[in-house]
Order: C-alpha cells, then sequence, then structure tokens
C-alpha cells in the first residue's frame, strides 16, 4: 500500500487507494499503525512482534517473487499503447505487459490453491480500489471455489508519505471468525497501512489471515510485513495501470506502466 513513485507526488494520498480524507470524520475507525513488525507467520497462535497472535497460514514463498528493475522497463515508441485509451503521450515505458500479469497471476493462485481445499475456501479480502482489477482476475484464476470482500482504508499523511493512521471507509459485511482470509492487495510499499490491517483483521477471530500481493516496492518498506505471496518486486519508479492510479487516471490499463515525469512534476 500507499505512494507509486518518486517525489514530488500526486497531490492526493493514496496511501491507500487514493480514497480522499477531505470532509471524513477523522475520529471514526482509526487507529495507528505499529512502528516495526508486521502479522505474525505462524497458525498456532504465538504473539508476533506487534503483539498480535501469528495468523499466516505459513512460510512465505518467496520462489513465486521475480525481480523487475528499472532497465527491464520498454521504453514508449512511435505505437504508444497509452494511445488505445485515451492517454497518448502520458506514459514513459512499459513495466509488465499484460501477457505477463496474466502468466504471475496464474502461478499466485495455483499457489494459493494448493494452501487451500475444497472444504475451505478461502475468503479473499480486496483493498479497494486499486486491487479490483487483480482481485477479479485472481479468483477467476483460483481452481477452487472463493468469497469476496471488499475494505476500503484511507492513511493520513503528505502526498509522499504515509502516516500510519488509518481510518476504515468501507468494513467488510459479514463475520470472518474462523475463516482463512487471503487480503488481495495491488502494490505494497511502506507497509505501514497493511500492518495496520492485518492487526485489525486478526482481532476478528479468523483461522489464519495472509496475503497476496501483485507488485511490492523492497527499496520503500518501512514495516516488516508477512507477505506470504508476492508476484513482482519492482524499483520505486512512479508506476500505473492495472488498478494503479495518478488522480484516478490510468486504472484502465491493462499492464503496468511508467507514468512521464511530465504528468506530474
Amino acid at each position: 500500500m500507499g505512494d507509486r513513485g518518486p517525489a514530488p507526488r500526486p497531490p492526493h494520498t493514496r496511501a491507500d487507494r487514493g480514497e480522499p480524507v477531505t470532509g471524513s470524520d477523522p475520529s471514526s475507525l482509526a487507529g495507528t499503525a505499529p512502528e516495526g513488525g508486521g502479522g505474525g507467520v505462524h497458525s498456532d497462535g504465538a504473539a508476533g512482534s506487534n503483539g498480535v497472535a501469528n495468523l499466516s497460514g505459513g512460510e512465505s514463498r518467496s520462489h513465486l517473487t521475480s525481480r523487475i528493475t528499472s532497465a527491464d522497463a520498454i521504453p514508449i515508441g512511435d505505437a504508444d499503447p497509452g494511445a488505445d485509451h485515451g492517454y497518448h503521450g502520458e506514459l514513459a515505458a512499459i513495466l509488465i505487459g499484460e501477457d505477463d500479469l496474466k502468466a504471475k497471476i496464474a502461478v499466485l493462485a495455483k499457489a494459493v490453491a494448493a494452501d487451500h481445499d475444497m472444504d475451505t475456501p478461502p475468503l479473499l479480502v480486496c483493498v479497494l480500489k486499486g486491487a479490483v482489477m487483480f482481485v477479479t482476475d485472481f479468483a477467476r484464476a483460483l481452481p477452487i471455489p472463493s468469497e469476496l470482500e471488499f475494505m476500503a482504508v484511507t492513511s493520513y499523511g503528505s502526498a509522499t508519505s504515509s502516516s500510519g493512521v488509518v481510518r476504515i471507509l468501507k468494513d467488510l459485511d459479514r463475520d470472518i471468525t474462523g475463516r482463512r482470509v487471503v487480503i488481495v492487495e495491488d502494490i505494497i510499499d511502506s507497509g505501514l497501512t497493511l500492518s495496520w490491517l492485518l492487526r485489525n483483521l486478526a482481532t476478528r477471530g479468523p483461522a489464519s489471515v495472509d496475503v497476496v500481493a501483485l507488485l511490492r516496492k523492497p527499496e520503500a518498506i518501512k514495516v516488516d510485513v508477512d507477505v506470504r505471496y508476492v508476484g513482482f518486486d519492482i524499483p520505486t519508479d512512479f508506476v500505473v495501470g492495472y488498478g494503479l492510479d495518478y488522480g484516478e487516471r490510468y486504472r484502465d490499463l491493462p499492464f503496468v506502466g511508467l507514468l512521464g515525469e511530465h504528468m506530474y512534476r
């Protein structure tokens, strides 16, 4: 969760899902993310470094993660793929193409399914808005049944960083007691908001809470968060597309691209 590129940033604080905080009641369901330590990593109920019982289903699946660097980005040439969606001249490069996203999602879905079974289907919790594209394709790629829930949260802070003070804008519609929950995230950068979310859901009595994230920015991580399934580790470049936005634009792109600096500087 968090911003998607280097300073200077867009005028809105995304630090989660780009939801505005103006006009909202700051006291509503607020909490503070811990300075260190994410959720736990075991299902034995032992306390993690943040004092919350460890609820993850097991160890991370680091072999699933592909490392992408800035050198892997394909510069936009005369054939501008953004133009097909009304964004002519606004993107600098393609970082992860549509076919690569589809292939990685299939791998992640197979890995998650392997840790569940037909009798205990995962409850997918999609963090709005950025993860909508991902959760849709991910759920369809799962070879086992799944159920969907949605949350929207926002984090106070400047345009360049999250403060870790989180407020729920839309909560779950059901009780998750005894359920095996999988949080579905589009991108993880600082980890502050996700750390808070893991703590929050852990207080609701689930059997387990795991995280599947399509993208992660390792160089931006501020707290250690247990993320079991990660698709791509990416650089700190300003990324948009496939659910990721700048000013609510670019979510509809079928690939992950780098936004041209002239669009936000």
